[in-house]
């Protein structure tokens, strides 16, 4: 007997192949149909696919009044003949053998009948919501995007360098972040707190390895309850030594190239049933991206562009402002109507790690903004200057003293280096059409939020 995985059936070319042989099939009903003539059509699904596989059940089964009251949510094993239907053209399997493997204590009280849920009420069972086409073809995409993260990386030389999660330093100088105590007391002795990017940690490594990146949950501590925004999620962050911004820049597009392509690829049904769902026929918004049809543009610019707005003429738009999410969605959805590179922030509104420009105004540093997502991906050229980190540090008045072991990056070797951190539940939107972060996430936390 062969234990064959759903989505390899349906991928099967030769039928042939498996003429008269016994197949082994575990998985969860999804529909049950008894026809008066003592015949039972089950959908079953084991999570490989998006689509289901119907087993066809024979009242001369030996324990077929068992099975034929068995409903959704139920987990069997199966054994069988693969058949094709030839009006359906889909493959089947007639059943000789069913081991029920769980059951619905109380069906009528099962969460997920076949019916239609709403996301706010699936997101209140996370624990289960993952059973749904929806979350499991959420949870195959993912799956595939990250593997190839990893693989891409791993193709060009890079160690993987897993960052801390609890950590006495703030990356970006100025965050808010989630204080760890255990019973009133510093438990490590001194003020720590859950990370909010691991990249502090990566340059150390990239400053004698070379090429370092991490896959992790980083966490933040701000009240925000928008659709983008997580309390907990994860991201790719890279370092690199030798690099240039020009280098991060191709990287990261070749990055969101080569691992959107694959998920395309490998999870093809998966996101067409996802852009349905969400409203949506083509997909335009992936190949753009493939093909990396992004557009370059110095933030000063970009600036330019939105003084001559008129839907902007009452702000007080000048150098020196943040890029907003209203401006962000203007310049990628109205103006451009494309991926924006932007380049070249005025120094003040940037984190003190970045290295200045030679105008001493800008720093040497990207934002990578998608349509109807807005920032993906945010990197610089790091500040290898001691001198110039340190005056840095006293501008933004951190206390330089917890920053000695970064500032001994730049007292030993000096190593000019660079990177990135891109956000993976937003490339996931991005690639499904997701409207709300809290969806492709399997358990989303939020401000007044933390189940699971």
């Amino acid at each position: 007997m062969t234990l064959l995985s759903i989505s390899k059936i349906l991928k099967i070319k030769n039928i042939k192949k498996y003429k008269n042989k016994i197949i082994t099939i575990n998985g969860w009903i999804k529909t049950l149909r008894n026809s008066k003539i003592g015949i039972s059509f089950i959908d079953i699904n084991d999570g490989s696919s998006i689509n289901n596989i119907q087993i066809i059940v024979k009242k001369d089964l030996n324990n077929y009044n068992k099975i034929k009251k068995l409903t959704s949510g139920c987990a069997i094993k199966i054994m069988g003949i693969i058949i094709k239907n030839k009006k359906t053209n889909n493959y089947e399997i007639n059943v000789n053998y069913i081991k029920i493997l769980g059951k619905i204590n109380n069906p009528k009280k099962y969460p997920l009948s076949p019916k239609y849920h709403s996301l706010e009420y699936l997101r209140k069972i996370s624990h289960l919501r993952s059973k749904t086409k929806l979350f499991g073809a959420i949870s195959r995409i993912r799956n595939t995007f990250i593997f190839n993260l990893h693989k891409y990386l791993q193709s060009k030389n890079f160690l993987l360098i897993n960052t801390p999660i609890i950590t006495s330093l703030d990356t970006e100088g100025h965050s808010k972040m989630f204080n760890i105590k255990y019973k009133n007391n510093n438990f490590f002795n001194k003020k720590s707190y859950l990370s909010v990017s691991g990249q502090l940690n990566l340059e150390s490594y990239a400053c004698s390895l070379s090429k370092v990146y991490n896959i992790g949950p980083i966490f933040r501590a701000e009240n925000s309850n928008t659709k983008k925004h997580l309390s907990e999620f994860w991201m790719l962050e890279t370092e690199i030594a030798f690099y240039k911004l020009n280098k991060i820049i191709s990287l990261s597009k070749n990055i969101l190239s080569y691992c959107i392509k694959q998920t395309l690829k490998h999870n093809k049904q998966d996101i067409y049933f996802l852009l349905n769902f969400n409203k949506s026929n083509n997909i335009n918004h992936i190949t753009n991206i493939i093909e990396k049809k992004f557009i370059e543009i110095d933030y000063y610019k970009i600036i330019n562009i939105l003084k001559k707005q008129k839907i902007f003429k009452n702000d007080n738009i000048r150098w020196g402002i943040s890029i907003s999410t209203i401006y962000e969605k203007f310049l990628t959805e109205k103006y451009f109507k494309n991926a924006l590179i932007i380049k070249n922030y005025p120094k003040k509104i940037k984190p003190f790690y970045m290295k200045t420009n030679k105008d001493n105004k800008t720093v040497s540093c990207i934002d990578i903004l998608l349509p109807n997502i807005g920032e993906i991906i945010g990197g610089s050229v790091r500040e290898n200057d001691i001198n110039k980190l340190d005056k840095n540090i006293k501008k933004n008045k951190l206390n330089k003293k917890q920053y000695n072991w970064y500032r001994d990056l730049r007292k030993y070797g000096n190593t000019p280096h660079s990177g990135f951190g891109l956000g993976i539940e937003r490339i996931i939107m991005y690639i499904t059409k997701m409207q709300n972060i809290r969806d492709v996430i399997p358990f989303p936390k939020y401000p007044n939020y933390s189940n699971f």
